[in-house]
């Protein structure tokens, strides 16, 4: 019902569909219900689904078979490192934080928004908000127990509106795209949020992998959504699933752009929210020239994280301290792709098209 509930519209609309879970399922529920009630007919026999990425890229591949297996009318955008280096500055004025994992999946959303809206698309249903109802990011693997779980996903529910959410709503609305997000509807909230946090835990010598209570709901022999090595694929993060080479390339030019000089003396310079990286102080820098006041930068969360979690998760596994970065290739050990993995991919790229 959260997904219908949403598809009340009186524009033409479509899914984003990265090819993973979240974004899957709700392409496919859709998908299905347009075609059962025939509604929005208006609009074409078909549902309209979008996916971005550096050719190449995970999320294409895996988009492109999910929008064959559900029968939607499939648009696939390809951006170059190059290209997203160029929107930075754009993205970080539009989105208005310096938050590292923001600005990295911000980016290739801005452009893929650009290109929906062109296309005379006025509003489209996104997978926000899942992981933090189901725990979904890639560090609750080393949650230790199920009330330290549970306390988790409350944190990061609370905080959606400095992320993920504000990822999806200003980077579409950029654009005047409108996003819905169908997992925060408030009853499907409330009802996720009562289940027992031991159901959400990743157990793996029950066969549990993240977010294995939602696989389960829809996983139906009978009329399944989608096929079942898409359900059960691993969580990968918007910034890392358009393409590993991404990140290294928005790090290779912080490199570029910020020398040790300057990172050495971050403290002085940015006393609040001290940036840690060169990345993060080149996204620093950019704000502050759009934003110079104290209350400004103030909006904008900090402290460590990895793959996205809290600084209090940090607490679970001695060794991120040493890695804290929001990717989650830096769950070392969880990930199958981790970073010391994906060095020699070589991807390629071609121009946004």
């Amino acid at each position: 019902m959260a997904v219908i509930k949403r598809l009340m519209t009186d524009v033409p609309f479509g899914v984003l569909l990265s090819g993973g879970l979240d974004s899957s399922l709700v392409a496919a529920v859709a998908s299905r219900h347009l075609k059962e009630s025939k509604v929005a007919s208006q609009w074409g026999s078909q549902l309209h689904t979008f996916c971005v990425g550096l050719k190449g890229s995970p999320d294409l591949k895996a988009a492109r078979e999910v929008a064959d297996y559900i029968g939607t009318r499939h648009h696939e955008f390809h951006f170059t490192v190059q290209e997203g280096l160029d929107a930075l500055e754009e993205v970080i004025y539009h989105i208005e934080t310096y938050d590292v994992t923001t600005i990295r999946a911000s980016t290739p959303m801005f452009l893929m928004s650009r290109k929906i809206k062109s296309s005379g698309v006025k509003m489209v249903l996104s997978g926000e908000g899942s992981d933090e109802i189901f725990g979904g990011y890639l560090y609750f693997h080393k949650a230790p127990n199920k009330e330290e779980f549970h306390q988790e996903l409350c944190r990061k529910i609370k905080s959606l509106h400095l992320y993920d959410c504000l990822r999806a709503n200003k980077s579409t609305s950029a654009w005047g795209l409108e996003a819905r997000v169908p997992f925060l509807d408030k009853e499907f909230l409330n009802t996720a949020m009562d289940i027992d946090p031991e159901w959400k835990m990743v157990r793996p010598d029950l066969g549990r992998i993240e977010k294995w209570v939602l696989r389960n709901a829809f996983d139906d022999d009978q009329k399944p959504y989608l096929p079942k090595h898409i359900l059960y694929r691993q969580k990968e993060q918007f910034s890392d699933g358009v393409g590993y080479s991404w990140i290294d390339g928005l790090k290779d030019h912080a490199n570029e752009q910020v020398s040790d000089a300057m990172l050495a003396n971050a403290s002085f310079v940015y006393p609040e929210n001290t940036p840690t990286t060169k990345e993060a102080y080149y996204y620093r820098t950019i704000f502050e020239r759009f934003f110079p006041k104290n209350a400004a930068r103030s909006t904008v969360p900090g402290g460590p994280s990895v793959a996205c979690s809290t600084a209090k998760a940090l607490e679970w596994d001695a060794t991120w301290s040493k890695n804290p970065d929001p990717s989650g290739r830096a769950a070392l050990g969880v990930h199958t792709a981790a970073y010391e993995e994906t060095k020699t991919s070589g991807q390629q790229t071609t121009p946004i098209q």
